[in-house]
């Protein structure tokens, strides 16, 4: 992503605004919804897009950054109200256990499919023609192909921010893969660094997920890593692909009883990863503010959204 709109957006939603626009519904509670900002385009999309109709339809709304893990912590205690994208392909467990202790809800899927695994330009297939099966990683030349005078003689894999999990550190030692796994301080620097090294066609594989911009401009693949199945993560054994599934919305168990407007709200959301993909790219390629994307969807959509609130 383009580092300049996502550390602005995020910096933004650190000083958690705070909006009213009209009267909210009667039995709606006049307390501001904290609703969760994490550190991705995508998910300040969605955030946004459901906040903003709150206002226009005068519920209060304040945005809080938080990190997409601890965030859990803020959801049961009711700190944290609303979080708009839950990703089945590093959320999930820790979305479970919070649901367990009865103060999160699931208010359902998104509409939203995630995919997170790890990518390289179809220009390296040229230095390691075994790809996209995994194991041409552990061939010596394909090794030295995605090298780094950083990591050499060990192949370089670019890792999400730390916050975000993923067990790569604990799939390289599982598969006995020659790689040092490095990983970006923000989801701008990853995708910045993806630009660069795309321009040059320098070595480079990383955490691409999707919903997201990259697999729709940029040529590529993603590594068939052997299948996920459960057994692979609950044994901690960590050597199969990233699972993959819906993207869920949940919420502090309260809210149905606080704010029951916002609540069925939340639950008639509904967005495809088609549709997202072209917001992230509009705000991430095109350069567009954030705000305007948000307002100008709301604007050309308000009978399908307004009936998220029938």
């Amino acid at each position: 992503m383009k580092s300049f709109h996502i550390s602005r957006y995020a910096m933004a939603a650190m000083m958690s605004l705070s909006l009213t626009a009209g009267p909210a519904a009667a039995q709606d509670s006049p307390d501001p919804i904290r609703m969760v900002l994490n550190d991705w385009t995508g998910q300040l999309l969605s955030t946004q897009l459901m906040g903003e109709a709150f206002k226009r339809k005068g519920l209060n709304v304040e945005y809080v950054q938080a990190d997409a893990m601890a965030q859990f912590v803020g959801l049961q205690s009711g700190d944290l109200n609303v979080e708009m994208e839950v990703w089945a392909t590093t959320q999930k467990d820790v979305m479970d256990e919070a649901i367990a202790t009865g103060n999160v809800e699931n208010l359902g899927e998104s509409g939203m499919k995630a995919k997170e695994e790890w990518w390289y330009p179809l220009y390296m297939k040229e230095k390691c023609p075994g790809l996209p099966n995994w194991e041409a990683l552990k061939e010596p030349a394909c090794v030295e192909a995605f090298s780094t005078a950083e990591t050499a003689p060990k192949g370089r894999y670019l890792g999400a921010p730390v916050t975000w999990g993923g067990f790569d550190e604990e799939r390289v030692e599982a598969l006995g893969l020659d790689f040092e796994v490095v990983h970006a301080g923000t989801d701008a620097a990853l995708f910045a660094e993806l630009e660069s090294a795309y321009q040059r066609k320098a070595p480079i594989i990383l955490w691409v997920y999707s919903p997201h911009w990259v697999p729709a401009v940029y040529e590529g693949e993603y590594i068939e890593f052997p299948p996920y199945t459960e057994d692979c993560y609950k044994q901690e054994r960590y050597d199969c692909a990233k699972p993959s599934g819906p993207i869920w919305k949940v919420a502090w168990s309260g809210v149905a009883k606080k704010w029951p407007t916002a609540h069925e709200a939340i639950k008639k959301f509904h967005i495809s990863s088609d549709e997202m993909n072209s917001l992230i790219k509009r705000v991430d390629v095109d350069k567009e503010p954030l705000e305007k994307v948000v307002s100008g969807w709301l604007d050309a959509n308000e009978a399908r959204w307004q009936q998220w609130f029938q």
